[in-house]
């Protein structure tokens, strides 16, 4: 089966990874399903730019350098994360949010 190759593919696309991350993100119950979900945002947000790098920018440099910024945010934000999440895990021996009460003021 040949799928066309237009703007709306990939738009539709990047709306799906969106709403599954937005989805996930209220869903799991866990930290690292939460930063999972995050990625999958982050990932529809980084499939934008290219699509519309590839369809109407001028300039192609333009969307792979949003697309780059977006992928050094993840990693530095699943760096964070999975540190505190580690940290959570030691002080308190749960993954789960809901458990964690110490941390409310």
């Amino acid at each position: 089966m040949y799928l066309s190759q237009n703007l709306n593919t990939y738009l539709i696309l990047a709306v799906l990874l969106l709403v599954m991350g937005i989805y996930g993100m209220i869903r799991h119950k866990t930290f690292i399903g939460m930063l999972v979900s995050t990625e999958l945002v982050l990932n529809g947000a980084g499939l934008n730019f290219m699509a519309f790098n590839k369809f109407t920018a001028p300039d192609p440099a333009v969307g792979q350098i949003f697309t780059l910024f977006i992928m050094g945010i993840a990693a530095a934000e699943a760096a964070i994360v999975v540190s505190f999440v580690l940290a959570v895990y030691r002080r308190y021996r749960t993954s789960d949010p809901e458990e964690v009460n110490g941390l409310q003021g």
